[in-house]
This record gives structure tokens, sequence and C-alpha cells, in this order.
């Protein structure tokens, strides 16, 4: 799907206290579709989520980073009406469920967090994370990492995100944000490629990990294991286009099409996912009053 013309202006979180607001319109046709497939048959739908900038704001430093006040409760009131309710990050399990205070919550019992962009599987009923050993280039680009970001000037307000599956490089805090993210792109490059990894590129970061895994390949196997037959994936991010595609493939499988939804949660740096959105939601607050919105949809039963 190529980029889209129609592209709706952002939807905004509403005033604190103010009621839910109806459901926005996706402005493609196939997001519509998608949309009203979800409203008709929740219980064969997947509600699959980014989290950092789509569940949680974007931080100066990622440790510090907290699911939207709203996130919880809006996916407690969801996640039983639909067939299930996954987030899908970079991030470890384990930190995304923590940060996002996903454990242990009533309504939320098959809440899965899929880590690593699929790696690592952390499900909510069993409480337990599955993982994979490291790939063995970590241990090495971990010790390199360091010497790397000296040679190429760049180690000033760089900050490295140790990630156990991968190793992030935020440029962020920099004097040059954006200067320090081209300056690493193709030391980091030839640094992963050395050990056998691939860089991710993200909204100033650039993520060091194994080939062969990302959160199109996540969503796809989730899908089928679930045997959805419709699917909203929202995200804000690059590392988010895999998911994107994963979808367009999905709703183009000719008979076996599967109506999908795509949602992009306020990413002006990032035109590349907005252009191909159905629908523009203009940050973690919009998202989860989407959320909130389509819960109370279903539960009046006037999808």
């Amino acid at each position: 799907m190529g980029s889209n013309p129609e592209a709706p202006t952002p939807a905004s979180a509403p005033a604190p206290g103010q009621p839910p607001a109806g459901l926005p319109t996706p402005t493609t046709a196939a997001g519509r579709e998608a949309l009203a497939a979800i409203l008709a048959r929740p219980g064969r739908a997947v509600i699959a989520l980014d989290f950092d900038g789509t569940l949680a704001d974007i931080v100066p430093d990622p440790e510090q980073a907290r699911a939207h006040p709203g996130a919880v409760p809006a996916l407690a009131a969801l996640a039983p009406k639909v067939a299930s309710v996954a987030v899908i990050t970079g991030r470890p399990a384990s930190v995304a469920v923590r940060h996002g205070g996903f454990a242990s919550v009533p309504g939320l019992d098959h809440l899965v967090v899929l880590g690593h962009y699929g790696a690592e599987r952390w499900d909510a009923v069993t409480g337990t994370v599955h993982a994979p050993a490291p790939h063995p280039g970590i241990a090495t680009v971990r010790a390199e990492l360091p010497g790397v970001l000296d040679r190429s000037g760049s180690w000033h307000g760089t900050w490295i995100e140790e990630k156990g599956q991968a190793i992030a490089v935020h440029t962020r805090r920099a004097a040059d944000p954006q200067g320090a993210f081209e300056a690493l792109g193709k030391p980091l490059d030839e640094l992963a490629a050395r050990h056998g990894l691939i860089v991710e590129p993200g909204r100033m970061v650039l993520e060091l990990r194994p080939p062969g895994v990302d959160k199109g390949v996540a969503l796809t196997e989730y899908v089928r294991e679930t045997g959805a037959r419709s699917v909203l994936y929202a995200g804000d991010d690059l590392g988010d286009l895999a998911a994107f595609a994963a979808v367009e493939r999905l709703r183009a499988d000719g008979a076996d099409s599967i109506p999908g939804l795509l949602a992009c949660s306020g990413s002006a740096e990032v035109p590349e996912l907005s252009g191909r959105a159905d629908l523009l939601l203009s940050g973690p607050g919009a998202v989860v009053e989407f959320l909130r919105s389509l819960a109370s949809r279903l539960e009046a039963g006037t999808g």
C-alpha cells in the first residue's frame, strides 16, 4: 500500500473528565472495512500494539518510560471482548510488562507481550517469559561498542541501552541528536555485520539485533495462531513498518484475506509510517482514548 493522500488530521485525546469520544473513522476503505469487521465479530479480532510511543510517551531515558495512565484500564475493558490483545515491542518482554503495569490485572488474563520483536513471549495467564539464548554476536558487540562510539566522535550525549537480546544506542540526548544518529549509521552497520547482526533504526535510536525476527513476523504468526479474522495494529516508529507490511499482506491474501486496520500514533518524525496508516492518532493519549471508545462500543453492542 503506498502513501495515503487522504490522510486525516490526527485525532487528539479529549480533555480530562470528558466522556469518551466516538470512534474516529479511518480514512481508507481498507481501514473502514477492518474496523467494521472488528465491531461485527470482536471475538475473532486481535488488537496488537507497540509500546513506546504508542502506549507510552517517548521520553529521553527509556528506563523512565511508563504506560499512559489510562492504558491498562482501557486494555482491561477491551481485552475480554476480543480474541486477544498483544503488545509487540523491541524491548525485553519483562521490561514492557513492568513498565506497562500489565501483570496481575483483572481483565488482562490473556494479554500476550511479544518482546524483542517476537523472540520473547510473556503470557499473563502464566506470568512467565519464554526466551531463547542471546545471539553470540551480542556479547562481542557489547564489548566493542564503546570503542566504536569513541572513534566516531559520538560518545558524548549518546546512551547505550542493554536489552538482553539486543543493544540500542540512543542519540536523543546528544547536542545534535540527528547529526549523531546519521554519523553512527555506517560504523554501527559495519559493527553489526561483522558479528551476524543487523541495525534497526528508530526515532533517534539505532538497535543492533539478530536478523530474522521483526514485528511483522511476530504479528503474522500470532494472528495465525489465534485464528483471528480481523486485526488492528498501532505503532509509531520505523520498527513498526514490518508490522504494517504484514497487515497489508494479510488483507491482500486473496480468498484468505484478513481485514486489517493500521493506526499511527503521533509520528510526525516518521512520515514513512503515517503515510501508510488508515488512522492517525495524536499520541498515546489518543490511542488510549480510541481503545476505550472501542471497548465502549463493543460493550454497548452497537458495532
